[in-house]
C-alpha cells in the first residue's frame, strides 16, 4: 500500500460511476466494479448521491494493473488518490 495525496482527472459514466482517469500522466480504465467509499454520513443519508469516494481497480495501457482508493475534494473540487495497492 502507498498513501499519497496526489490530483487525478476522472471521468464518470452516466450515474457518475467512474471509467477512466489520468495518475501521474497515465492513462488508466477502470477494470473492475468501483465501491462506494462511505467516508462521511452524507453517503449513507443520501445514497442516490455521488460518494465522495471510490475504491477501484484501474489498469493502463501497458496491462499494468493497481487498486486505487480515491476522494472528491469539496474544497478545491478535485479527485485526489489516498492509497494505492500494487
Amino acid at each position: 500500500m502507498t498513501m499519497t495525496d496526489a490530483v487525478l482527472t476522472m471521468w464518470t459514466g452516466p450515474h457518475g460511476v467512474p471509467v477512466g482517469f489520468v495518475w501521474e500522466g497515465i492513462h488508466y480504465r477502470v477494470t473492475d466494479s468501483p465501491t462506494r467509499l462511505e467516508i462521511d454520513d452524507a453517503i449513507i443519508t443520501h445514497v442516490d448521491s455521488v460518494p465522495s469516494g471510490w475504491r477501484f481497480q484501474g489498469t493502463n495501457d501497458r496491462g499494468d494493473s493497481r487498486v486505487f482508493d480515491v476522494i472528491f475534494n469539496e474544497r478545491s473540487r478535485e479527485w485526489h488518490v489516498l492509497k494505492t495497492y500494487a
